[in-house]
């Protein structure tokens, strides 16, 4: 065998069956192998974000890596904003990323970058990444990275894959490996912990990772309700279980002004698989941390541990394994009326969306106020766009998940601004024929960037200051560019249109947009930051 197939070989015996794909001329060796093999389906996508950010959403819902094929350094690095997000969502990813022939290489052609090399740039957004020397290295590179990729609970595995590497004959590929498994939390830090709940402390335990779904949830929500502890989510999950019947998980805030008030009532806030909470950015003669001086923050485990079986052994030392834990009702309301809000979509939303769907957030400053009103909507799970911060990571997430999970409907939040960052995953949507329901924000303004400049201006903004928030003069046709990529779509200006279009969006298979024009009012957000100022 060549070193292309014995890398496919073992990726495929490494448990990957999906390549979301934007090749170019360094991969065609792996193409011609893809398309000779019934073992992988290949989704092509039309810029490497989409790749990356479709990679990350297929890790989240299916619990398994994808492979990405990207093209030679510039490639990926177009990927590399939702790999960011993707990394700190903790996903698995196997990606490879072609390049000139090792012998070529030094002739210093187009493709090579004018300083360091292609692993070099990798290794800011992957847990581990290596090029290959030879064909069979490719393969044993490969067998490498589906272990790792699988290993605690999610890695980012990049193999930078020369094209002499691909055609030159390798060696069959090393036998699958077992995942690595996460670190187990040691019987005396269970014992410690189990006390501290036990201490009549107001507590917190804040969620992270595999924690927020699943049995993770399900253990977390007896301890709870065992200890009198409260449950809390970090500000960006990357796949939380919520609706009816889960116990509810409120997310820390966003905003520092509203995190420091959240947190003003714990002594003591115990971290599962959640990182310190500390602000995005820092502000002149602010806080950093979110949580007070006088909360003691303690980790039960890191990204790094087995979360699982540090929580299952948790809920035996406090004697939670049989307790019933509290679990949200659904809220039954009339559908909106009168002007189309962001409070209204999320009525809306909470009504009608089905049992067992994913609901997709890069909604921005209106995704608040609608994940407020979907708590109480039919079982789903929740994935946030944007875990790395790296805007346009919603439609990309979307294609994934669908793609993963092709009977659950999935309904994404888009912001109109960040849309634009990765449109291209329209295109996608509509040949993979994906059931998703786009609800496409549209405010025509990066209204967040209002919100952060009223913490630095002193007057009132200016006309060339809001130039460069406004998305008007012209605005942007959702509707048009929907269809122009293939997808049906529709308008809403209206509450009670929104419910209808959302209705018949739901009714029928296959993607459709809806361009929803908001009236939005972030007035009392801006006041409050010039008044913390």
């Amino acid at each position: 065998m060549n070193g292309a197939q014995a890398l496919l070989q073992a990726l495929v015996e490494g448990g990957l069956e999906t390549c979301f794909a934007n090749p170019g001329t360094s991969e065609m060796q792996l193409v011609y192998e893809i398309g000779r093999t019934n073992d992988i389906r290949s989704v092509l996508c039309l810029q490497e974000n989409t790749v990356t950010g479709a990679a990350d959403g297929y890790a989240r819902m299916a619990g398994k890596p994808a492979l990405t094929l990207l093209h030679v350094g510039s490639g990926f690095a177009n990927g590399i904003a939702n790999l960011q997000n993707a990394a700190r969502a903790n996903s698995s990813m196997v990606n490879v990323v072609g390049a000139n022939a090792t012998y070529h290489q030094r002739n210093f052609p187009e493709h090579e970058f004018i300083h360091g090399k292609i692993v070099d740039l990798a290794r800011t957004v992957s847990h581990w990444a290596q090029e290959a020397k030879s064909a069979s290295d490719l393969a044993v590179l490969g067998a490498l990275a589906a272990r790792d990729a699988r290993s605690a609970n999610g890695k980012i595995c990049t193999v930078i894959a020369p094209t002499d590497c691909h055609w030159d004959p390798a060696i069959a590929p090393p036998a699958p490996a077992e995942p690595i498994p996460g670190i187990r939390v040691s019987a005396e830090s269970i014992r410690q912990i189990a006390a501290l709940l036990t201490n009549g402390k107001k507590t917190g335990i804040m969620l992270g990772s595999r924690a927020l779904h699943g049995e993770g949830l399900e253990w977390a929500g007896r301890i709870a309700a065992k200890t009198g502890a409260d449950l809390m989510g970090e500000t960006f999950p990357s796949r939380l279980a919520r609706g009816e019947g889960r116990p509810p998980v409120p997310l820390v805030p966003y905003f520092a002004e509203m995190a420091l008030k959240f947190f003003e009532p714990y002594e003591q806030l115990i971290l599962v698989g959640a990182q310190l909470p500390v602000v995005t950015f820092a502000y002149q003669n602010r806080p950093v941390i979110k949580v007070p001086q006088n909360c003691q923050v303690i980790v039960l485990a890191t990204t790094e541990h087995d979360i699982l079986g540090a929580l299952a052994d948790l809920a035996r030392s406090t004697g939670a394994v049989s307790q019933p834990t509290f679990r949200q009702a659904r809220s039954k309301t009339a559908p909106p009326t009168g002007p189309l809000t962001d409070d209204a979509i999320g009525q809306s939303v909470a009504m009608l969306l089905p049992e067992n769907a994913i609901l997709v957030d890069e909604g921005c400053t209106m995704g608040a106020a609608i994940f407020q009103r979907t708590q109480q909507a039919r079982a789903h799970d929740y994935l946030y766009g944007v875990c790395g911060g790296a805007i346009g990571g919603g439609l990309p997430l979307s294609l994934g998940a669908a793609v993963a999970c092709p009977n659950r409907q999935v309904v994404t939040l888009q912001a109109d601004g960040s849309g634009m960052y990765s449109v291209q995953a329209l295109w996608s949507l509509a040949k993979e024929h994906a059931d998703v329901v786009i609800i496409l924000l549209k405010n025509d303004h990066y209204a967040i960037l209002e919100i952060e400049l009223a913490r630095v201006r002193d007057g009132d903004i200016n006309e060339k200051m809001q130039s460069m928030m406004t998305l008007q003069n012209p605005t942007l046709d959702w509707v048009k560019i929907a269809e122009g990529h293939g997808m049906s779509a529709s308008r809403a200006t209206t509450a009670e249109q929104f419910h209808q279009h959302l209705e018949r969006a739901l009714a029928e298979k296959g993607p459709h947009l809806i361009e929803a024009q908001v009236v939005q009012n972030i007035q009392p957000m801006i006041d409050l930051v010039r008044k913390t100022k």
